[in-house]
């Protein structure tokens, strides 16, 4: 019964920068990486970035060079840097398992202004 819990979005202008957190409430596997996912209005949720226990890590192409993920184990808290951002940035922003999936919990809104 892990609950994730999505924070650290919000409005900001074009070139800002935000860092997301998502804290899990129970274990998560070690050997399932985790990912973040978003979804804009009328689009699919995509998986933009996801990182394994070992450090190894995924970036759309979308995003790479702007957003970093890490995670702190002890802690069950990955967390997304996010600079450079853009307007096609602006989504809800989702954690989860990459394969073996956990309730999805509420994200949280990242908003990109021109």
């Amino acid at each position: 019964q892990v609950q994730l819990v999505e924070s650290g979005g919000g409005l900001v202008q074009a070139g800002g920068s935000l860092r997301l957190s998502c804290a899990a409430s129970g274990s998560i596997s070690s050997i399932n990486p985790m990912g973040w996912y978003r979804q804009a209005p009328g689009k699919q949720r995509e998986l933009v970035a996801s990182i394994t226990n070992g450090g190894s890590t995924y970036y759309a192409d979308s995003v790479k060079g702007r957003f970093t993920v890490s995670r702190d184990n002890a802690k069950n808290t990955v967390y997304l840097q996010m600079n450079s951002l853009k307007p096609e940035d602006t989504a809800v922003y989702f954690c989860n398992a990459v394969y073996y999936r956990h309730a999805w919990g509420q994200g949280t809104q990242v908003t990109v202004s021109s």
